[in-house]
């Protein structure tokens, strides 16, 4: 039953993902010594036998940070060619940045956890080591049974790899099961972002015209709102790439609504600002100390989460059109360094991180998907999951999902974006004006990436 689960999720990744990453599936074989990372370039001399330091630099909430820091206590303990440090960040966006100015310094981690675009933007300028290199002299790397959508995705066009994808993530609904119940709304029977305006608004309790239990906590920024109009057949650019399409129908209604459930029903709030994922957390506490009637987060939450407390749902449809919100894989990326053995154990860690035992160990602590297919035939993990259905919840939605089209432009599409979510959730300005606004500052970054 499990294995047909990942088999699916493999297959429908695999199928989604062209569209948007850079490559086909196949390992490749061992590049010449042109193509060939600078690092890689020339045979690496065994490691010394004092361990090698190299260090991972990432970020995640508490309960990912202590997980991570139990692996790289067992890789440093598996094997005494490499002793990996970790240095963690605020956020993926301060990660990204950061391994930026350390390239450029030239004090870059030998490796990093960053999102799909961050990594592709370095790989696009040949900052990161070509991994294809020591894949190819891997005869033990089972590639096959890494999920073809999330492997694809640290791929260039060549076949040549820049990332092993570390875990998968999606954002589901969290419910208060209180709530819910003493409303007398079953769950399951939340199909459209309609159904749950009408469950939100039946929560939600007002106090002399002010709210004190909101029925719906959307997470805040873009991705909630993207993840909408992707389920109302929205896009963000167009069949030949070179249109933005952010202020159409598709866009403007729905984010339209949220700013209407947030500002004029006020039965929808956000929490926004704080310092790192501060917001994050006052989100989910209003859930959790019956605050709220349930809110918008990602799979990696679980492990944050009394689920006698709250249950997980799929995000519905909107209208008549099937669910169909985003996921990705987050990933590990060497950036270029002129030390062959550096390179090497950043390589070597990466295995061990995505091996099955170690993604069981990850996704049962934390909510992500695994990346490895032959997950689901580690025991505990296969237990797990018999007793914890919620942690299955992802598993589904990311049969279904979409995957976000990389921005050629360095994320500037993405940034206006975020600018119009700013406004719309936080400042009460109309989606259409916001989006117009996002519309015109990214079709001219766009423009501008092209030459046109």
């Amino acid at each position: 039953m499990k294995k047909t689960c990942y088999s699916l999720l493999a297959a429908a990744m695999a199928a989604l993902l062209p569209a948007v990453t850079l490559a086909g599936c196949a390992a490749p074989a061992p590049l010449s010594g042109a193509e060939m990372s600078s690092a890689l370039s020339e045979p690496a001399a065994a490691p010394e036998p004092s361990a090698t330091e190299i260090e991972l630099w990432y970020a995640g909430g508490k309960t990912a940070v202590n997980v991570l820091a139990e692996i790289v206590e067992e890789f440093n303990a598996a094997q005494n060619g490499y002793r990996l440090t970790t240095v963690t960040q605020a956020d993926y966006t301060e990660t990204y940045q950061k391994v930026q100015a350390g390239i450029a310094g030239g004090n870059a981690p030998d490796v990093a956890l960053l999102d799909v675009s961050a990594a592709a933007s370095l790989a696009e300028k040949d900052l990161l080591e070509n991994l294809s290199v020591l894949i190819g002299q891997d005869a033990g790397l089972e590639r096959d049974d890494y999920l073809d959508g999330f492997f694809q995705s640290g791929t260039r066009s060549d076949g040549s790899v820049f990332a092993f994808p570390a875990y998968g993530t999606t954002q589901v609904l969290y419910y208060n099961i209180a709530a819910f119940r003493d409303a007398g709304i079953d769950p399951q029977s939340i199909k459209t972002w309609k159904d749950l305006e009408k469950a939100a608004a039946q929560m939600t309790v007002k106090e002399n015209g002010e709210t004190v239990f909101y029925g719906w906590e959307p997470m805040w920024g873009v991705s909630n709102l993207i993840d909408a109009v992707l389920s109302n057949g929205g896009r963000v650019f167009g069949d030949d790439g070179r249109t933005v399409l952010v202020n159409s129908p598709e866009w403007v209604e729905v984010w339209e609504a949220f700013r209407k459930w947030i500002h004029d029903d006020r039965i929808m709030t956000i929490h926004h600002g704080g310092q790192g994922w501060e917001y994050w957390y006052k989100t989910i506490d209003d859930v959790l100390s019956d605050k709220a009637g349930g809110y918008t987060g990602s799979s990696g939450d679980q492990a944050d989460l009394d689920f006698t407390l709250v249950g997980a749902i799929e995000q519905p449809g909107w209208g008549a059109n099937p669910s169909a919100p985003s996921a990705s894989a987050l990933q590990l990326v060497a950036p270029r360094n002129a030390d062959a053995v550096s390179a090497r154990g950043a390589y070597e860690f990466m295995k061990f991180f995505t091996a099955p035992e170690q993604q069981a160990k990850w996704s049962m602590a934390t909510g992500y998907i695994p990346v490895r297919e032959s997950t689901a035939e580690v025991p505990e993990y296969r237990a797990y999951t018999d007793e914890n259905p919620h942690a299955l919840v992802p598993f589904r939605q990311a049969l279904h999902s979409s995957v976000l089209p990389l921005d050629p432009t360095g994320d500037q599409v993405y940034y206006a974006l975020s600018v119009a979510a700013d406004k719309v959730e936080i400042e009460n300005v109309s989606a259409q004006e916001a989006l117009d606004e996002a519309q015109a500052a990214a079709q001219a970054a766009l423009d501008e990436y092209y030459g046109g």
